[in-house]
């Protein structure tokens, strides 16, 4: 994460409101009805999770399955009394901020569609208001921390409201899903997971091999992160780190590039390479590039023998 990220997170968190514009031209909106200036927000307390970043951060709570996490609440005097009987339901809503996201724009390219959609049609995290809405599994709690499961915020993100999940009344089991379910093949309601089927991920044999190399020297499954984007969609998206090139697509996992083909519903794995120059590696004597260096001793500078 760069400086000014982390500046930006720390920021949000430290300070005890936070406030957003509303209403923007408001003479274009409904006949005779007035948006207020502003409204404001205060943060209740912050979630601690395992990803630093947006690019390690997974899209929703279904693709981050047991991803463990806390939610710390400020100390405030009320906030006790506030969670009593919050252990006896499984599971809550939470509703957050999305921190470091400044800007937004009517139309998106969500990570499953080719196509732009109106933002209010999808989950962007680049929204008027960065309001986001998670369902998480509650393990425990510990005096003003919920131990939870199945968190998708980034480290460090401002929690604004809990509420806990009622499924005779939030569950709709014969909603639809939108355009999802008109660009699937099969739009069968039969099922209840994602309507638009995961794209095939195959790793070539020196692909393989170089993810294998990767985990036991440097500790890093960059086949299992290349899965779990790439079967979501692979089309070319900053907030996924993913771009077109001459020869396919490209998809970087922190230093690393995952060269890749796509052919139907199935996306070919081709090779990995670092994502330093030669210059770079061995014009420096930084023991952090040890295993960037062993890596091209053994595989050459495009990954590519």
């Amino acid at each position: 994460m760069c400086s000014s990220d982390l500046a930006r997170r720390d920021h949000s968190v430290r300070r005890a409101l936070v406030h957003r514009r509303l209403g923007g031209h408001r003479d274009r909106g409904v006949a005779g009805v007035t948006a207020p200036a502003a409204l404001t927000v205060v943060p209740i307390g912050t979630l601690r999770t395992p990803f630093p970043d947006r690019a390690s951060t997974p899209r929703q709570p279904a693709a981050a399955r047991d991803a463990r996490g806390t939610i710390e609440l400020f100390p405030d005097g009320r906030h006790e009394h506030a969670l009593s009987d919050i252990e006896s339901f499984p599971c809550i809503w939470v509703l957050f901020w999305f921190h470091l996201n400044e800007g937004w724009k009517g139309k998106v390219l969500p990570p499953r569609s080719t196509t732009r959609r109106g933002v209010f049609a999808t989950r962007s995290p680049y929204r008027p208001n960065p309001i986001g809405l998670s369902v998480l599994r509650l393990e425990r709690v510990e005096g003003l921390v919920l131990h939870v499961l199945d968190v998708d915020m980034i480290d460090g993100t401002p929690v604004l409201d809990i509420k806990p999940y009622l499924a005779y009344t939030d569950a709709v089991s014969n909603a639809g899903h939108g355009w999802l379910e008109a660009d699937a093949e099969n739009p069968s309601l039969d099922a209840p997971g994602d309507p638009k089927a995961a794209y095939e991920v195959v790793l070539t044999p020196l692909a393989a091999a170089q993810a294998d190399f990767l985990t036991q020297t440097a500790g890093i499954d960059v086949a299992a992160r290349a899965r779990e984007v790439l079967a979501a969609g692979p089309s070319p998206h900053p907030y996924r780190r993913i771009r077109k090139c001459d020869d396919g697509f490209v998809l970087a996992v922190r230093e690393w590039r995952v060269l890749f083909v796509v052919e139907g519903a199935v996306v070919t794995v081709q090779r990995i390479h670092t994502g330093y120059r030669a210059s770079e590696l061995f014009g420096s004597t930084d023991p952090a590039l040890d295993v960037h260096r062993a890596y091209v001793e053994r595989f050459g500078i495009a990954g590519d023998r």
